[in-house]
């Protein structure tokens, strides 16, 4: 017995698969471009394709090191960027940047890091613009300055090793260059005295900082190395025995390194560092401590309070 409405009529179906059938579907036809097509590329009416062609030319400019050519470029095609479409915008004036940067104009460099730095909405953005920032500095070996990029870095990547260990090779080098032997002209006794004794306290600050990096990149290291393998793997290894071979040559105490240790280790969990990552987070509400505030105070209270217990028990067993 049938129920009414229970059944269905064949040709429903059979005509469903004839409006398929029948349909006419467009054929796929890739474009196809000869080699540095956007070279030859003139009179183009339209203006997307426009900027896409002036980046392109500014890109092989770039790579072939012309970066007077590529600069020029690179801003006909940024004022060709619409005001919304951020990311193409912060590329190219990326690109500036860099180009001005090897042009030897560095303050117009800065000046478009800045212009990058209000536009900064997220880590992802502020990363790359401390990244930028960094290879300025570097470039022109300006280390007080590249420090500072780094230390802003670590801030913002508590757990990146590659951060740390590049933050402590750059105090090793300001430290060495602050120690090389000066000579002056006119000698005068107790400025000299005075400057010595600065220079002994900035240098003593200096290598507790490199140390203090060094142990942290090496910490981090020893936690993260058990996931990798290959040349990642290999990559760590190396670090660790470049960091071996510069704490020898800084030789802490034992016991300073050991303080350190314990400092640097205090927000290092394993189960912490997986949840607590900030990659693309907006930046409104995100608080970012200090370097300074963040680590180095705090180690040097630490190490201040064993200074003066150690003062306080050599003279307990004097008297």
């Amino acid at each position: 017995m049938e129920i009414l409405g229970s059944t269905f009529d064949d040709s429903v179906f059979e005509e469903s698969r004839n409006r398929v059938s029948a349909a006419v579907l467009p054929t796929y036809e890739p474009k196809l471009c000869e080699p540095l097509w956007f070279c030859h590329n003139e009179n183009i009416e339209d203006a997307l394709q426009e900027q896409k062609t002036l980046k392109y030319r500014g890109d092989l400019a770039y790579m072939r090191k012309q970066y007077q050519l590529a600069l020029d470029e690179y801003k006909s095609c940024l004022s060709l960027v619409p005001g919304g479409n951020t990311s193409v915008k912060r590329d190219v004036l990326e690109a500036i940047a860099r180009c001005y940067c090897h042009l030897g104009r560095k303050e117009e460099a800065l000046n478009v890091c800045e212009r990058l730095r209000i536009e900064v909405s997220n880590t992802c953005h502020l990363t790359c613009l401390l990244q930028l920032e960094l290879s300025i500095h570097e470039h022109y070996r300006d280390l007080t300055n590249s420090i500072s990029s780094l230390q802003q870095l670590c801030c913002l990547h508590p757990y990146h090793t590659w951060h740390w260990l590049n933050l402590a090779k750059s105090y090793q080098r300001l430290l060495e260059s602050d120690s090389r032997p000066e000579r002056s002209k006119h000698f005068h006794p107790n400025r000299t005295e005075k400057e010595h004794d600065k220079k002994s306290t900035t240098n003593n600050i200096l290598e507790l900082k490199a140390i203090m990096c060094f142990i942290r990149t090496r910490l981090l290291i020893d936690i993260l190395r058990i996931q990798q393998f290959s040349f990642v793997l290999e990559n760590s290894q190396r670090a660790l025995q470049d960091i071996e071979e510069a704490l020898h040559v800084l030789q802490p105490e034992e016991k300073t390194l050991q303080t350190i240790s314990e400092v640097m280790a205090e927000d290092l969990n394993p189960e912490k560092m997986r949840e607590e990552t900030q990659d693309g987070e907006s930046l409104s509400g995100l608080y970012i401590k200090d370097f300074d505030e963040r680590w180095w105070n705090k180690l040097h209270t630490k190490l201040q309070e064993i200074a003066v217990l150690s003062i306080h028990r050599t003279l307990e067993v004097l008297i």
